[in-house]
């Protein structure tokens, strides 16, 4: 079966996969759009993330304070292995039904919040590596309505930075980063 949620994971997954496989070895310590991380401390991230929502779409818990290194041999297609087993777990009906026991929010939202991690993250990874990015066109409304529920509280936390201000004239995805606190514009030399 399918549901919403592994319908858009399945559009916006093998953009980002694409830009994973695209990153060389001499890339990992570059730096992103996200202040404090490299480009395999994205990386790793990015697989926590994978991973963990498997277990959330199954109501499972997370141990989100393991930080293992995932970026060993062969991770470029284990990330793909991962991601597609996401999509997987998200296509249960059951998945989106009820409150997350350990997120609190309903389990819609959480597989949201992994759309737009791997929406977002795919960006971030690409502007740092060199890459072009260009997002799943039909998972952008819906990331769009996300961002601007939890934005607020994902500031709270340090998940999302400030938001920088973006010409809303300009498309949909430069929109959506600056939302998240990130500019479109940046670039690794500053």
């Amino acid at each position: 079966m399918a549901t919403q949620t592994s319908d858009l994971l399945a559009a916006a997954a093998p953009r980002t996969v694409a830009v994973v496989h695209g990153i060389t070895d001499d890339q990992l310590d570059l730096p992103t759009p996200c202040r404090e991380y490299t480009v395999r401390d994205l990386l790793n991230h990015l697989y926590d993330v994978v991973v963990n929502f498997q277990a959330l779409a199954a109501r499972q818990s997370v141990a989100w304070a393991d930080k293992p290194d995932h970026v060993t041999d062969g991770w470029r297609d284990r990330f793909e292995t991962e991601t597609r087993q996401l999509i997987e777990a998200w296509s249960d009906p059951a998945s989106e039904q009820g409150v997350s026991p350990g997120m609190g929010m309903p389990q819609q939202v959480v597989g949201g919040m992994a759309l737009l991690d791997l929406t977002v993250h795919g960006w971030d990874l690409a502007v740092a590596t060199g890459q072009a990015y260009e997002p799943a066109p039909e998972a952008l409304p819906a990331l769009h309505a996300l961002a601007g529920q939890l934005g607020p509280t994902a500031r709270q936390m340090g998940v999302f930075a400030e938001p920088v201000a973006v010409d809303a004239a300009l498309p949909d995805l430069p929109r959506l980063l600056g939302v998240t606190g990130r500019d479109p514009a940046w670039s690794p030399a500053g």
